[in-house]
This record gives structure tokens, C-alpha cells and sequence, in this order.
């Protein structure tokens, strides 16, 4: 098993998710099977409890894994399934070794960060990397890590030592760090500068760990006396600083990773070159296709994004690639509105109008409109306006998860006159209640507490919309993260009224 480590200095939000993606993409590309692994150095157990405010959207797996939205990059870009043992967390890491102690498993010994929680990040690396994530038979050939955080956190620490421990372990020729770094821009003085990149190389140096390649995040093309000045500084050669500038579309990193060589660079690490040459060279003409399709994208389609958590588009991040992945299929460029479900609502009129005829200008503006996910009763009222609006004008609406209980919500209200109409996770006491606890739910828990990950759906009304957009199937696999559903008992009266529910 061959590793790639992938750690990011100077400031957080580099885009390190995206550089192991590309890498993966890269080296997939060149004919090898590619697996990944993410670090998040956080104590929860996984990113269910977190507020998607805090870190951004929580990503779900087909097995139910609540992991960080890095996670969805690796898929995406690597048409990979992951299981949700590819997103190690502290919290897990600890649990995992309080488990064992607790079982005398360490026969009396005194249990220490070191060696203890470090054996168990390398053990559970060494158990991960070997499960196939592709479909096919066998381990896969190379293992790409990505470190979250900044290098100097106190809480990395340990993972930082582990995966020192660890290059040991594997031998030379196993091991490739890939350092993500900034080269700013002062604007005052208008050139790049190299310094926060030597810091941080010295910072990882310090802590065990040398770079095998250097990837350079700046707004524009790397001028070559900084790459030269990075290369003696940095003690890392010239062929092996990859410079990843900002670009139009994402789709462009693999290309420039590509064009750079980074791959020939990684491969001659990993001892993976035979006779000097790559195993195949990358042609990633279906990259090249995509990220030059969307550039010439002119005619646009305004979709108009419902929700709480506006104010960070990371908290609807599937959804937005769902769109965005949509929009090229159909040659539009995607223009998103977000517009903030309490904006909506009458008592904004009064509060802040300017915000409410906003909201309603940019909602009544769009060709569609999508609500999706969420918990808990802060703007639903101005999410019901939404669906209703939709409704009434014939605007195409998409409501997910919580969007299609609001749609249902609404529907029973407007349509059946059903004044009581309510969920239960809003008013426990709705004389109408059209959305209700499942059974596998748990009101004292919170975390993996809810219907969780792949569930099959089947087709039940040939020839639906739904149906022909999944080409005509007759059942479909789907991920799923509620705690409630639609009352199967109102169903029928639902449907004699004029809500047809296709699947089930």
C-alpha cells in the first residue's frame, strides 16, 4: 500500500479537500485504484451534532456515516463509496482506546497519548486503507490522507506525531507528503511572498515531518524566481512545487495537477515509476471537456435557495454540486439567489421590510425554487410561503427532506383546508398532524440517532416524472438523514385530494 499525505499550513481553507481529491483524480487517471482517508482533529465522534454554522454541511454515506463534507469531494471526484470508517476524528480515536482500556486490553499499562493513541491512528489507517471503495475486488493501490487543519493546532498533535511514526513504519517509497501552502499577495507592496510558506515547512519540519511536494495556493500564476526562492528555502525541488492558482471552475485543478506534473513528482516518490516512466500517462479528457464546457456557459437559470443557513453556502454544499452538475448538463449557468426563509415571513414586513421585498423580489424572480434540509422551527413559516408560492404559480419547486414535509405541510393547509396542519417536530399537539416521529428515532439522543444512509425506493406509478428521471427504474437507492416522516395513515387523503406520492 502506497500513502499520500496531504497537510495545509498558513491559514485554513486553502482547499486542501479539493487538492486530495484532485490528486486521487490524477492518479486514478494514471491507472491506479485510489482510497481516502480524512482527519479531523475534532473530540465529537462525527460531524452529526455539529451546526453546519460551525463546519459546514453534515455529508452522509450510503452506511449511515455522518462525516465531514470532504468526504462528498472524495466521492464526487473519485466515483468512490466510502464507509463512514474513512473519517477519523479524535473523538473516535479516544473512544476507540478508552474501549480497549477499559477492557484490559493494554494488560495494565499506563495508557498515554503516546504510544497508545498513536498506535491506534496508525493501526486504524492501516485497517481503512485496505477496504476496497470502487466496486472492484482486492485493496486499493494508493491510500490519499488529508490532515484537517492548520499545521501548529494543538489538538493535530497527535496526528501529527502518528503520521511521523508512521512514514516510519510504511518505509521510503510508501510515503508522499503533499504540503498545501499560501504565497500571498501584499497589496501595498504588489509581489508574492514566500515567507509564510518557509514558516510553515519549518513548522512541519520541526514537528517530524518533511514535504516530498509542495502545492501553492495563490490567486495567480507563481512567479519562477518565488518558485526558485521556494525550492532553496523549502529544500524541495523545482519539479516538485505544483503551483494550484485560483481558476474558474474546480474542475480545472486535476488538469493543472495534471499538466504540472505533480503526478510524475508523487509516482517517483512512491517508487511507482517503471524504467522512468508513470504507469499510464493521464489523459483526462472528460475533466477537460466539463471544466471547458462550463466557461462557455452564457444562458442563465436562476435557482432560489430556502433556507437558515444562507449565510454559508458550505452548509448546502451537495446540493449546490447536485445543481451545479445539473445546470452543465443542460448548458445553463447555474445563478443561485439565496434567500433567507425568514425574510419571508409576514413578520419581517414589519422588522425589516427592506430585507422582506428583497427575499420576495429574488424568490419571485427565479425559474425554480429548492428548500432543502434542516431541523428545527426557525423559518418555516417563510419556507411554507415559499412552497405555496410555487404551488400557485406553477414555478418548479424541490423540496428535500424538510423542503418536501414543508410542501406537504403547505398543501394540507391551502388545499384540504386542514387548519391544524403541523409537523410534530414544530407543535407535538397538531390536531392534523401530516408529519410525524419515526420509529427508529430517539428523542433523548442526538447523534446517529435518525433514518441513516442508503434506503431503497420503489416506483409505484409507472412513467412519473421521477421515474423518467431516473431513466425509467423501477426503484432507486437514495440517502437518507431525517428524524420524521410524512403520516402514512393521511396519505390516502392526501392523494383523493391531489398529492400524488409516487414512490415509496
Amino acid at each position: 500500500m502506497k500513502y499520500v499525505l496531504v497537510t495545509g499550513g498558513v491559514v485554513s481553507g486553502l482547499g486542501k479537500g479539493v487538492t486530495a481529491s484532485s490528486i486521487g483524480v490524477v492518479l486514478k487517471a494514471c491507472g491506479l485504484r485510489v482510497t481516502t482517508i480524512k482527519i479531523d482533529p475534532y473530540l465529537n465522534t462525527d460531524a452529526g451534532t455539529m451546526s453546519p454554522f460551525e463546519h459546514g454541511e453534515v455529508f452522509v454515506l450510503d452506511d449511515g456515516g455522518e462525516v465531514d463534507l470532504d468526504l462528498g469531494n472524495y466521492e464526487r471526484f473519485l466515483d468512490i463509496k466510502l464507509t463512514r470508517d474513512n473519517n477519523i476524528t479524535t473523538g473516535k480515536i479516544y473512544q476507540a482506546v478508552i474501549n480497549k482500556e477499559r477492557r484490559g486490553d493494554y494488560l495494565g499499562k499506563t495508557v498515554q497519548v503516546v504510544p497508545h493513541i498513536t498506535d491506534e491512528i496508525q493501526d486504524w489507517i492501516e485497517r481503512v486503507a485496505m477496504n476496497p471503495v470502487d466496486g472492484k475486488e482486492g485493496p486499493p493501490d494508493v491510500c490519499v490522507i488529508e490532515l484537517g487543519g492548520t499545521i501548529g493546532d494543538i489538538e493535530s498533535m497527535p496526528f501529527v506525531e502518528a503520521l511521523g511514526q508512521f512514514s516510519y513504519r510504511v518505509g521510503p517509497g510508501n510515503f508522499c507528503l503533499v504540503h498545501v501552502s499560501l504565497v500571498p499577495v501584499l497589496n501595498v507592496v504588489g509581489e508574492q511572498k514566500t515567507k509564510p510558506t518557509q514558516h510553515s515547512v519549518r513548522g512541519l519540519r520541526r514537528l517530524g515531518l518533511a514535504p516530498d511536494v509542495l502545492a501553492c495556493r495563490s490567486t495567480e500564476p507563481l512567479e519562477e524566481h518565488v518558485e526558485v526562492k521556494l525550492s532553496q528555502f523549502c529544500h524541495v525541488p523545482i519539479s516538485n512545487i505544483v503551483n494550484l492558482h485560483d481558476v474558474t471552475n474546480i474542475w480545472h485543478i486535476p488538469l493543472l495537477l495534471r499538466d504540472q506534473k505533480a503526478h510524475e513528482a508523487i509516482l517517483k516518490v512512491l517508487e511507482l515509476q517503471y524504467a522512468g516512466k508513470v504507469p499510464r500517462e493521464p489523459k483526462l479528457a472528460e475533466w477537460t471537456e466539463r471544466a471547458t464546457k462550463f466557461d462557455k456557459l452564457k444562458t442563465p437559470v436562476n435557482i432560489a435557495m430556502v433556507g437558515k443557513y444562507t449565510g454559508l453556502s458550505d452548509s448546502y454544499l451537495s446540493v449546490l454540486k447536485a445543481l451545479l452538475h445539473a445546470s452543465v448538463a443542460m448548458e445553463r449557468k447555474l445563478v443561485v439567489d439565496w434567500v433567507p426563509s425568514c425574510d419571508l415571513e409576514d413578520s419581517s414586513a414589519r422588522e425589516n421590510p427592506e430585507a422582506h421585498k428583497k427575499a420576495w423580489k429574488l424568490l419571485k424572480g427565479a425559474d425554480g425554487i429548492l428548500v432543502p434540509g434542516g431541523f428545527g422551527d426557525r423559518g418555516v413559516q417563510g419556507k411554507i410561503l415559499a412552497a405555496k408560492y410555487a404551488r400557485e404559480n406553477n414555478v418548479p419547486y424541490l423540496g428535500i427532506c424538510l423542503g418536501m414535509q414543508i410542501a406537504v405541510i403547505e398543501f394540507a393547509r391551502s388545499v384540504m383546508k386542514l387548519c391544524g396542519a403541523n409537523s410534530t417536530e414544530f407543535d407535538p399537539a397538531a390536531t392534523s398532524p401530516c408529519v410525524i416521529f419515526m420509529p427508529e428515532g430517539s428523542k433523548t439522543h442526538m447523534g446517529a440517532t435518525m433514518r441513516l444512509g442508503s434506503r431503497r425506493t420503489y416506483f409505484h406509478v409507472h412513467g412519473c416524472k421521477s421515474a423518467r428521471l431516473y431513466g425509467n427504474a423501477t426503484s432507486v437507492d437514495e440517502r437518507h438523514r431525517h428524524r420524521y416522516e410524512v403520516n402514512p395513515d393521511m396519505v390516502p387523503d392526501f392523494e383523493r385530494a391531489g398529492l400524488q406520492f409516487v414512490d415509496h
